[in-house]
């Protein structure tokens, strides 16, 4: 199984941002074409369940957020390239977190942690 790759985290100022990417070959997805995928961002700081951050519809034109980023943060996808993004922007402390994006919702809930496909994660840490 070929997992999604995150990249782009590290650390960062309060205040200040980052954009984390999200590559889904082909493989990855079950032979999908990346355009049908849903794609989903989820994090998960120490001692903390996992929580969902935005998703985003196949096409690009449908996106939802959590309460705590909405504002803050804005998810989009390049379907010519396989890859979604999240832009961090205003980061504050408590959004330090393993990040991780997530392909193929199966859940009608936009919130729903019910994908098929996931990767192994990146660290966002923002300093006070």
């Amino acid at each position: 199984q070929v997992p999604l790759v995150e990249s782009g985290g590290g650390l960062v100022q309060a205040g200040g941002s980052l954009r984390l990417s999200c590559l889904a070959p082909t493989r990855a997805i079950g032979g999908r074409t990346f355009s049908i995928v849903s794609m989903g961002w989820f994090r998960q700081a120490p001692g903390k369940d996992r929580q969902f951050v935005a998703t985003i519809n196949g096409s690009g034109r449908d996106a939802y957020y959590a309460d705590s980023v909405k504002g803050r943060f804005t998810i989009s996808r390049d379907n010519a390239k396989n890859e979604a993004y999240l832009q961090m922007s205003s980061l504050k402390p408590e959004d330090t977190a393993v990040y991780y994006c997530a392909a193929l919702r199966r859940s009608p809930d936009p919130t729903g942690s019910s994908y098929d496909y996931w990767g192994q994660g990146t660290q966002v840490t923002v300093s006070s």
